[in-house]
């Protein structure tokens, strides 16, 4: 036996095979279990299934053997079921396979009978059992399951398996997504698809992920948001679209960030912010209808009430009632830089109008909007794809919905004045050329586009990871993502 297969399978490999094919028992066999009754349905209609035969699969968690009997628990489609084997029941041959051949781990099939224990236990008294696959590691100890939460993230089939209530979250993330999904179409909304992979990135302030094709011999970008393409869709006739899907940020991990996350964007013909919030509303009232099974959610210690409507402030009201500053003020760099010392805050971006009121909306204002709020009408220098509030206004007709202290949402009036953008786009060149790489790409497409007729259009974002980390009470992203993004372990 190599080295490297000693290391990896254990030098008790080949006897174990071995002794599974004296007993005419395969590790990994061809049998096909696809006909086999739910363990939810058994347990949910047990007075259907009483007394009647069926055929389960799964992974078997517990074992307890007592001479000529035992139970044993499987875990089946997420559900716990309970079997019962015995010797008079069973042949010699499937008998010693449970007794002797089958461990905690393995994943088997059975097939017998539903009843109930003297304890009202649900269980299946089974008269063949069959082994489908062997497992080679054991399963961590079942009353403390897994601690570290390290090993949580890298092997997530193993939190699965053995938290209840991290199954859970991803059950309530599905019925989240499906919730938003069905609304949307019920609305009239069409899903659809755009690129991930780009040869210029837009649509938010954000840096990209850099890689190269070596075909077309371009380097193009993994997507930040899908926004300018989508907005051609409307372009094209399409008047009511949406798509859920993955954008990618090349920035910092934190409770709140994951480079690779799931956002839903749509966009309306005709619609403006206003209507914007209103479909907003529709979402959450379908969440809480269909995922929450109620209005209220625990999340940082406060109880939150989903259910709309939503309390309506615009951000000059939000920054004097919670950061005790006039926003108007805060484009004078002096003025600023003398209250970001007062607040003992530091600006990590370089200053602007725009990049001193996003620090003091995350820092002062936000972690006091549990209840969900919207919040309005935005500064331009930090919306470059929004429409003025008037033709000379230096703001612009945005909001973002913060709910327990998280931005969920985003939305704004579509800027459709193809001059307008040119400019705002140019704006954002000249600020990346003095440092900003956040800044908004030059999209010349776009604008091509955008000179065919872009119609009036509300447009809105909502980040799906967040949602479901306020539905679900989680305080860091990482808990809603199967799979988060984590440092390269040295040792692999």
């Amino acid at each position: 036996m190599s080295e490297k297969r000693k290391e990896l399978f254990g030098p008790e490999i080949d006897s174990l095979i071995k002794e599974l094919e004296d007993h005419k028992t395969e590790a990994y066999p061809l049998i096909h279990f696809n006909d086999r009754d739910s363990a939810d349905d058994i347990k949910s209609n047990f007075e259907q299934f009483e007394g009647k035969k069926v055929r389960v699969a799964g992974r078997l968690i517990t074992k307890r053997l007592h001479g000529k009997a035992g139970f044993a628990t499987m875990l089946s489609g997420g559900v716990k079921l309970q079997i019962y084997y015995r010797k008079d029941a069973m042949s010699e041959e499937a008998f010693h396979r449970v007794k002797k051949l089958i461990s905690v781990g393995d994943i088997l099939g059975v097939e017998g009978t539903v009843f109930k224990t003297r304890t009202e236990e649900i269980t299946v008294e089974v008269q063949d059992a069959v082994l489908l696959s062997k497992a080679l590691s054991p399963l961590p100890e079942k009353w403390h399951g897994i601690e570290n939460v390290e090993v949580r993230y890298r092997q997530r089939y193993l939190d699965l398996l053995m938290h209840e209530d991290v199954r859970n979250v991803f059950y309530q993330r599905f019925k989240i997504i499906k919730a938003i999904r069905d609304v949307l179409i019920a609305e009239g909304y069409m899903e659809v698809e755009t690129p991930t992979l780009q040869d210029i990135y837009g649509g938010a302030l954000a840096k990209p992920f850099v890689t190269f094709h070596n075909a077309l011999d371009q380097e193009l970008f993994l997507r930040i948001a899908p926004e300018l393409y989508l907005k051609r869709l409307i372009i094209g006739g399409l008047e009511k679209v949406f798509e859920i899907g993955k954008a990618f940020r090349n920035e910092g991990i934190s409770l709140q960030h994951n480079p690779e996350f799931t956002i839903m964007e749509l966009y309306e013909a005709y619609g403006n912010y206003k209507t914007m919030m209103s479909i907003t509303e529709k979402i959450f009232d379908a969440i809480c209808t269909h995922a929450l099974n109620g209005n209220e959610v625990q999340f940082k210690g406060h109880t939150i009430n989903c259910r709309p409507p939503f309390k309506k402030m615009t951000l000059e009201e939000a920054f004097q009632h919670y950061a005790s500053v006039d926003i108007h003020q805060l484009c004078h760099q002096e003025y600023t830089r003398e209250y970001l010392c007062k607040e003992e805050m530091r600006m990590d971006k370089p200053f602007s109008w725009a990049n001193a009121v996003d620090e003091v909306l995350k820092k002062k204002v936000e972690p006091h909007l549990i209840q969900p709020t919207f919040l309005y009408d935005y500064p331009l220098p930090l919306s470059p794809l929004a429409k003025k509030k008037s033709r000379d206004s230096q703001w612009v007709e945005r909001f973002q919905l913060v709910v327990g202290g998280l931005e969920v949402g985003n939305a704004f009036t579509e800027l459709n004045d193809p001059v307008d953008q040119y400019e705002r786009f140019t704006g954002q060149e000249e600020a990346r050329s003095k440092g900003d790489d956040e800044a908004h790409t030059f999209d010349q497409a776009y604008i091509e586009a955008m000179k065919f007729g872009l119609p009036p259009t509300g447009g809105l974002g909502l980040g799906i990871d967040r949602i479901v980390m306020l539905f679900t009470g989680e305080e860091s992203i990482r808990e809603v993502l199967l799979f988060p993004q984590l440092r390269k372990r040295e040792d692999i």
